[in-house]
């Protein structure tokens, strides 16, 4: 079992939460890890290069000068690559790198890299957050009651709340993603959670989803 303190805005223990692991995974697989980290790399590869052939520039198909007879060495047009001006031999072109692994593989590596965060005692547990208004100073503040204002941190509520997402918004170091949002890259790129009581009793149920790329789990402003 695993005990955490649950503290509040001010950072004072109101609590204890305590939960068994294995709701989470049995093990953490590195290998697993890594592999689904990759994919999240891969899939923000933009893959938008392009050059041109030897058929895409401009200038005249025709052999610039006859074959012999000029005491010059042999050449054909001028889109030959080894002019200059010319085309590419192996033109560049645009290519889409992005592929998926099985959900229930990147869904498990999510649990994992959650796991890990525990183990390691990196998770904060708060006992709620409601922010009126949007204000950074309150944020900032709460980081700083916690002790987290000096490392990264991955902020996780229970659903999005725009009000709380347009207070962490200017912070460099702090992200926020719902409970339903979490994936794997984003838990292992930051180095400490800061996880909300009831996102946490979210993630326990198994209510999320099997990983969303990052790029995609930016919330609107």
């Amino acid at each position: 079992m695993i005990a955490l303190p649950i503290h509040n805005r001010t950072g004072q223990q109101v609590g204890t939460y305590e939960f068994d692991p294995v709701d989470l995974a049995a093990e953490v697989n590195r290998q697993l890890l890594h592999d689904v980290v990759v994919m999240y790399e891969t899939n923000r590869r933009q893959g938008t290069v392009q050059t041109k052939s030897r058929g895409m520039v401009q200038g005249c198909k025709k052999k610039m000068y006859k074959q012999k007879g000029t005491g010059r060495a042999r050449m054909g047009n001028k889109r030959t690559p080894i002019r200059r001006g010319g085309g590419h031999t192996f033109g560049k072109h645009p290519i889409d790198f992005r592929y998926r692994l099985p959900k229930k593989a990147v869904a498990l590596a999510t649990r994992m890299a959650l796991l890990s965060k525990f183990l390691d005692n990196q998770v904060t547990v708060l006992d709620e957050l409601a922010i009126a208004t949007p204000k950074t100073k309150d944020v900032i503040a709460l980081l700083k009651a916690l002790g987290l204002s000096e490392s990264s941190c991955l902020l996780t509520i229970e659903t999005h709340d725009a009000n709380v997402w347009k207070s962490a918004r200017n912070i460099p170091t702090l992200s926020v993603s719902p409970a339903s949002d979490l994936n794997a890259y984003d838990l292992l790129q930051r180095k400490m959670i800061l996880v909300t009581k009831g996102a946490l009793d979210l993630i326990r149920s198994g209510k999320f989803r099997a990983g969303k790329n990052p790029s995609e789990a930016k919330q609107a402003g």
